[in-house]
């Protein structure tokens, strides 16, 4: 059946009306509902304090500067603990307010609510509001604390509180070193450095190969600036698989900003050859080989230099304890000549007065690394210098094991922390990265001879620019 124009016009008119209705029905039904909310959002006044239970989950909030007007009575009970009443009578501020709380057997009259904190809310699955007065002789017990004067044979448990220490009653300012050359050369556009000498390190008798490897820097433009504590990567020639050049490796650098000849153009490495096992057979890795192996007069390519995290301080009155294993020493190297070194001290302005501590871990005497210039500053600085060794194939330890770089920190752990305690000592930790974990072991039985918690003392020094990590 076919409409007619007009047909369908007149039957849409028709609809209108409806369509009227049902926008109307559905305004009345949301506007009904809107004023419903508002009433219940609205306050209700003269409410009468009426008992109830209060559920809090989590809560840790001071109540200060709060009126005791319109307190609602909180009655709480926690399973087989205290119960704590607190009853508000009298709810107009300008009266006299009287809480009656049952805390240790005494009663706190005439107590504003600001001088209470609610603490201590999760009691296993039971939610629990409560509040906790201080003792007055909380602050006398405070002030007695003891200043780190515990003996080393004298072992406590690790108070938790932080003012337990001279490091936690002082601001922690982390030091500052705003002129420090960083990336002056990446891996798309390495500087090619011409290698000066290449020699081994390691006497009769060592285990491995480790060589000193020294670098030309000049005609570098830009110079390729670098400071003690940093470090620079080291492209191996050729190619991978893939036919890419092979991926840079980082290496501590083990000289001083002057250079080992003092002429400020060069820079030098410690490296040793890294062998593993893999499937019966022995794996040399291959940028410590290729290393090990350039000659004088080759070209390598050197990036950098990075790294901020090992520089020394500024200040000249510093303390410095070194804790190395094998070319871990390389930055320590750099460290003790900047400190020492006659022509360094000159050419710096820089004469280190503090006191200079090197733990150094090595598997044989003859795996000692430059121990000649170590003997030498210990014999024309021996205020100012402490060398302590760990050989574990040829020392023992107290339980009769071998002796590890964490079994000298031990022994050593009353003047350690004695150190640690002032403010201008300076914690640097350098070598495998599998070192890490008897190094804090070893530092954390130290702390609690000494009454300290080091894993709470630890984010402290770092957090203030005194411990100083880089493992690999």
């Amino acid at each position: 059946m076919a409409y007619t124009e007009a047909q369908v016009i007149t039957g849409g008119f028709a609809h209108i009306p409806i369509l009227i209705g049902i926008f109307w029905l559905v305004n009345k039904y949301f506007a009904r509902r809107a004023r419903a909310f508002e009433e219940a959002m609205k306050p209700k006044k003269n409410t009468p304090p009426i008992k109830k239970n209060i559920e809090t989950k989590g809560i840790d909030k001071k109540v200060a500067d709060k009126k005791v007007a319109d307190k609602k009575v909180v009655d709480t009970k926690v399973a087989d603990k205290k119960v704590v009443d607190t009853k508000v009578v009298d709810t107009k501020v300008a009266d006299k307010k009287v809480v009656e709380t049952k805390v240790a057997d005494k009663k706190v009259a005439d107590t504003k609510v600001a001088d209470t904190k609610v603490v201590d809310t999760k009691v296993a699955d039971t939610k629990v509001l409560k509040n906790e007065f201080s003792k007055k002789d909380e602050t006398t017990q405070k002030e007695k604390a003891s200043s780190l004067s515990i003996s080393p044979e004298t072992k406590t448990v690790a108070p938790k509180t932080k003012e337990n220490t001279k490091i936690d009653q002082k601001p922690l300012k982390k030091m500052k070193h705003p002129d420090v050359p960083v990336n002056t050369y990446r891996p798309k556009m390495p500087f090619v450095g011409t290698v000066k000498e290449n020699y081994s390190l390691l006497k009769e008798g060592a285990i491995g190969r480790v060589n000193h490897i020294t670098f030309d820097l000049s005609g570098g433009d830009p110079f390729l600036r670098y400071v003690e504590g940093q470090s620079v990567g080291i492209m191996p020639a050729g190619e991978d698989a893939n036919g890419k050049p092979h991926k840079l490796r980082l290496y501590s650098i083990a000289s001083t900003r002057h250079g080992d000849d003092f002429e400020g153009n060069s820079v030098s490495l410690c490296v040793r050859q890294l062998q593993y096992e893999k499937d019966g057979q022995t794996i040399n890795g291959l940028c410590s080989t290729y290393l090990c192996d350039v000659k004088p007069g080759d070209k390598v390519k050197i990036t950098g230099p990075v790294g901020k995290e090992m520089l020394l301080p500024e200040d000249e009155n510093a303390n410095i304890v070194m804790l190395a294993t094998g070319t871990g020493i390389a930055p320590m190297r750099a460290y003790l000549r900047r400190m020492f070194e006659p022509s360094e001290r000159e050419k710096n302005k820089w004469n280190f007065k503090g006191k200079a501590w090197l733990f150094m871990g090595a598997p044989k005497s003859a795996n000692l690394l430059y121990e000649e210039d170590l003997q030498g500053y210990l014999q024309n600085f021996p205020d100012n210098f402490k060398y302590t060794k760990a050989i574990s194939r040829e020392q023992q330890n107290t339980k009769g094991g071998r002796m590890y770089i964490q079994d000298r920190v031990l022994e050593s752990a009353n003047e350690l922390f004695n150190m640690i305690e002032d403010e201008k000592t300076h914690i640097y930790l350098c070598g495998l990265k599998g070192m890490e974990p008897g190094i804090d072991e070893a530092m954390t039985k130290a702390a609690e001879a000494k009454g300290l918690n080091w894993s709470e003392l630890r984010p402290q020094l770092k957090k203030a620019g005194r411990w100083h990590v880089e493992t690999y």
